[in-house]
């Protein structure tokens, strides 16, 4: 971004996160830059999480699909893992997001909109139909009913044959920043922790491959934060949930390895991939230095990485594959674990088939043909990078304080929630005021523009949804349905682990309404306006 000129020929240059840029970098980079990078694979990780990185295999491609149906969900899935695609990622309707059923009045008008939707143990055996999940990594983005989802995916898994012990994916998990960015919640802070927790123990006997979390600044960026709010609050969230787990009695060393992030990729490529940097270095010395890891899988930072969807334009929308590309090519110098790259269209819909497969292709171009693959951390020593790394990193620390003096993540909703609605209306004005440039938006704009072709949803599947749900609901027995929701509430009173008995009520074919009615009824509902704990 350009400011304010400076002199004849000099202009004052700034990242998004409002970081000088000097006009060129150089000098030494300090005494002690060979412990602040450490080695590839090595403490602090600052420079990747393995060793080798991509040189063996690239970054998992993993795309994110879900609309309508289960059945024209799974089509998609079979689509993308046909074209190359070698880890799914499932995207949830709204109703589900909230753990209602389709049939319940809040659900109208939403049904299969922005996501798949899943009523019951049937809807996700007909998602997964003819994948086999014991050899697929599946993520799944579901936050405040996550606990609930996952069990439809193990008791789906466990009949169709496959080990639990061998399932592979993640579950977004993360609550808290539901609160802070995205508005996606159901219970209150405390109780949905208790969630959270539950299920890394849970996980821990059961689904010993799965990652029980995946801490997400992606939505905290999408709302409008800086880069380094992003990794700031990612962070102090990250924080809340490891001494949640620490005060359930869970061992650090045992749990830390199944936590993931997930950030996103934006536009300025250099503040993005010292961005990526920044959040590994201190996430390692936080887990090491404040929570006594040992285990280094424990201290490594691993995240997904998808591709800024706040950035996308509906004016020339094929813009977006260039902008995709430069996103995609951040988050893998960055050092991503795994990326989804959006569709060129999806500033005004879900993707086409078209559009999903061509965003696929963007990856696996710059995977076989940029040469990045070819040595670790490729940008690593460039002065510029190092600076930015390192001012990134000082100034989240400094929020991350502010945080701490605060009470934690989970006092600080409301000011977290505040600093990102400040930060997108300073954005809103710089791109208003031409400050800040957005080609076809508010630069080289074009008044003839030609529609895309858009992916429609048929208004019918609701109805048939609903109709579903009905006759599952009568075919299933009433009585023993009854008896595992008891069971379940009765958890729900007492202290131990929720999940077994939600698990059996699911198995019944209780719905995923109806389990999370029942800790609706215990715990009661997030309420934004009193800020519920």
């Amino acid at each position: 971004m350009t400011e304010r000129n400076a002199g004849a020929d000099e202009h004052v240059h700034a990242t998004e996160s409002g970081i000088n840029v000097e006009r060129v970098y150089g000098g030494p980079l300090g005494d002690d830059v060979v412990e602040r990078l450490g080695e590839p694979g090595g403490f602090p990780f600052t420079r990747g999480i393995h060793p080798t990185m991509y040189r063996q295999r690239p970054w998992t491609m993993r795309q994110y699909a879900g609309f309508a149906t289960a059945e024209e969900t799974n089509a998609r899935f079979r689509y993308l893992l046909a074209a190359g695609a070698p880890g799914l990622s499932t995207a949830f309707d709204l109703p589900t997001q909230l753990g209602l059923d389709s049939d319940d009045p809040l659900a109208a008008g939403e049904v299969g909109r922005v996501g798949v939707a899943i009523d019951s143990i049937d809807d996700m055996k007909r998602l997964f139909d003819g994948i086999p999940l014991d050899e697929v990594s599946t993520s799944m983005t579901i936050n405040a009913p996550a606990s609930v989802l996952l069990l439809l995916y193990q008791l789906v898994a466990e009949e169709g044959g496959a080990d639990p012990k061998e399932l592979r994916g993640t579950i977004q998990n993360d609550v808290l920043k539901e609160y802070v960015a995205r508005g996606n919640y159901i219970y209150p802070p405390v109780p949905s922790m208790r969630l959270t927790t539950d299920t890394f123990a849970y996980c821990d006997a059961e689904l010993p491959r799965w990652n029980t979390i995946s801490i997400s600044g992606y939505h905290i960026r999408e709302a409008g934060s800086t880069a380094v709010q992003e990794v700031a609050f990612t962070l102090a969230n990250g924080i809340a949930y490891v001494e949640a787990a620490l005060a359930a009695g869970l061992e650090v060393d045992r749990f830390g390895p199944r936590l993931s992030f997930f950030f996103n990729a934006h536009n300025n490529l250099m503040e993005e991939v010292a961005k990526f940097r920044a959040a590994r270095r201190l996430w390692a010395h936080i887990m090491r230095d404040r929570f006594g890891a040992t285990a280094e899988r424990a201290m490594t930072l691993r995240f997904h990485a998808q591709t800024g969807g706040s950035t996308l334009t509906a004016q020339q929308p094929h813009n977006n594959i260039v902008r995709v590309a430069v996103q995609v090519l951040a988050a893998a110098l960055g050092g991503a674990q795994s990326i989804h790259s959006n569709g060129f269209d999806e500033a005004l819909a879900l993707p086409t088939e078209e559009s999903a497969k061509l965003a696929l292709r963007t990856q696996q171009v710059i995977a076989a043909e940029s040469g990045i693959r070819d040595t670790v951390d490729p940008l690593g020593g460039s002065f510029y990078l190092e600076s930015l790394t390192d001012e990134i990193e000082a100034r989240a620390r400094g929020l991350i304080e502010d945080i701490d003096r605060r009470g934690g993540a989970v006092e600080c909703i409301e000011l977290m929630r505040e600093a990102i609605a400040d930060a997108a209306f300073r954005h809103h004005q710089e791109v208003t005021a031409g400050e800040r440039t957005v080609v076809g938006v508010n630069a080289l704009r074009e008044d003839d523009e030609q529609p895309v072709p858009l992916h429609r949803i048929d208004p019918s599947i609701e109805t048939n949804q609903v109709e579903r749900l009905r006759r599952l609901r009568e075919a299933r027995d009433a009585a023993e349905v009854e008896a595992r929701l008891a069971d379940v509430r009765a958890a729900a009173r007492g202290t131990q682990n929720l999940l077994p008995p939600m698990r059996e009520a699911l198995r019944a074919r209780a719905t995923v309404g109806e389990v999370c009615g029942v800790l609706r009824e215990e715990f009661g509902e997030y309420d934004r306006m009193r800020g519920d704990v």
